[in-house]
């Protein structure tokens, strides 16, 4: 075959037609615009709100998101997402419950369990024993609505009066991989574009020289990650790709091959660079093909990289005062201090969601040997954070938001002590929090049975939030998602993206704003 015919035909019909639309939805929007004064001087609301939410950063120029995002003015201008994977004890943390003390080892009710479904590491068991928590805990904020929080967290707990605690979360999911990926991408199975993707896309950057999705991971003390994590977890799905989260290494170059080979300086990568460039344009021109164009724009972003990078990893100008709210562990790289640090660096430079992964939170048996040392790499950094946040004016447009993918048991998995004990998952109820961006600080949202097992409403009547959607004080998986999204001023329902026929978006065919919640 003649190889030009057979260039010709690799044109699919998908392409064909998307080319097709674009130039007819382009000449349409074009005259809408018009009839609308558009671009004649009149702004439009939702171009006002745009250009509230897409400032640029303190570094290179913005690069605009959707048409019309944000739909309406937004609280937060971005996110920094500590993400706890493996599941935090919220019975040992955050949801305070004094009488179960007194029910040391005696059987889980039936009454309060409900036939609600058992991982299969105690579904075994032939009994399911109360585990009070050993660690002591104290209200804060000195008054009858304070917060409860436990001895494990004594710096977290100075920050209290900035938190929006969240007793109340809920999930469908029960084991870690469709958990994880079903509270990231709205949906237990793998191939949906993660929140942070979503983000980028619908807002757009502001800043060109660093990604408008960062992803850090973050040593963990008890060397203990037995929990594995993909890249799809902070990807695009089928969005195109250049809206996935960059991964900035833990130890090392924190992009690998930042640096140019020996023997190549900048000036002979920009004209490789831009030989490359107008290959793939050419590509582009003739297939339509999205991914090419977002080929074009990682590539430019690689380079813009080598110099914005090195800067921001550079710590040296932090003073010890700064340090010092994160602790010393901010001077070692990698540590989730020193994450919590660069993550605050990212925010002022204009990065719009930011994640931090920590794992090992999954304590099956040894909760008072592990947990410990999990809370230690992270209560003071998530203190040092907020406080940081709020030194420099960031609080107020920054949404801070703390948690994992679900809770764990009151029951024991395997053998149980005064001293020690086990416990398995648990959708059903678990603690998250937030802070700035526009919450209600200082507040609990939400409450659980005396055995923290179930959602119960304001009289302490057990609830299935499965049953009805919007049951009060129950804040699913999807809720939060919501909520996020309507801090940066986006409306959940209207960030979309039309794939194989069907419009998908973060939260599904479900998902509401907890306005409670909310300033």
């Amino acid at each position: 075959m003649d190889p030009r015919r057979e260039h010709e035909l690799l044109l699919t019909r998908r392409q064909l037609f998307g080319r097709t639309a674009l130039g007819v939805g382009t000449a349409a929007l074009h005259t809408l615009l018009r009839g609308a004064g558009i671009g004649g001087g009149l702004m439009a609301a939702d171009q006002i709100f745009a250009a509230m939410g897409g400032q640029t950063g303190p570094r290179g120029k913005a690069k605009p998101g959707l048409p019309g995002i944000p739909h309406f003015a937004p609280k937060a201008k971005r996110v920094i997402y500590l993400f706890m994977n493996g599941g935090p004890s919220q019975i040992d943390l955050w949801d305070y419950k004094p009488k179960l003390d007194e029910k040391f080892d005696s059987d889980l009710p039936e009454e309060i369990r409900r036939g609600q479904r058992l991982t299969t590491m105690t579904s075994g068991q032939t009994r399911f024993p109360i585990a009070p928590s050993r660690y002591k805990f104290q209200r804060h904020d000195n008054n009858a609505d304070g917060v409860w929080v436990s001895e494990l967290l004594p710096h977290t707990a100075t920050v209290v009066k900035e938190l929006c605690v969240i007793r109340s979360m809920w999930t469908d999911a029960i084991n870690h991989d469709p958990a994880v990926t079903f509270i990231q991408t709205g949906s237990q199975l793998p191939g949906r574009p993660s929140m942070g993707a979503w983000v980028s896309y619908g807002l757009g950057s502001e800043n060109e020289d660093l990604p408008t999705y960062v992803v850090l991971h973050a040593k963990v003390s008890s060397g203990k990650v037995d929990q594995a994590l993909y890249n799809r977890l902070w990807g695009t799905g089928f969005l195109p790709s250049e809206y996935q989260g960059v991964s900035l290494r833990s130890a090392g170059d924190p992009v690998l091959y930042l640096n140019d080979p020996h023997g190549m300086d900048r000036g002979t990568r920009r004209e490789m660079l831009d030989d490359v460039a107008r290959l793939n344009q050419k590509q582009l021109d003739h297939f339509g093909d999205p991914e090419i164009a977002a080929r074009i724009a990682q590539y430019e972003m690689a380079y813009r990289l080598q110099t914005s990078v090195p800067e921001l990893m550079d710590l040296s100008k932090e003073s010890e005062d700064t340090i010092a709210l994160y602790g010393d562990d901010a001077k070692t790289p990698g540590t989730f201090a020193a994450n919590c640090l660069l993550a605050r660096r990212l925010a002022e430079r204009g990065v719009r969601f930011i994640q931090i992964w920590h794992r090992g939170w999954d304590q099956h048996g040894n909760l008072t040997g592990d947990l410990p040392m999990q809370c230690k790499d992270v209560d003071q950094a998530c203190a040092g954070l907020i406080k940081d946040l709020k030194n420099r004016g960031l609080l107020d447009d920054t949404l801070v938001v703390w948690g994992g993918e679900f809770g764990r048991t009151v029951y024991c998995q395997g053998a149980l002590t005064r001293e020690n004990y086990g416990r398995d998952h648990h959708p059903r109820c678990y603690t998250m929090w937030m802070a700035g961006g526009g919450v209600k600080p200082g507040i609990t949202y939400g409450h659980t049975d005396d055995f923290c097992y179930n959602i119960v409403d304001k009289d302490g009547a057990i609830i299935n939030p499965t049953e009805d959607e919007l049951t009060p004080g129950a804040v699913h998986i999807h809720d939060l998602n919501a909520t996020i999204l309507n801090q940066l001023g986006i409306d959940h329902t209207k960030l979309t993206y039309r794939y194989q026929g069907r419009d998908f978006r973060i939260t599904d065919v479900h998902g509401h704003v907890v306005r409670d919640l909310l300033a």
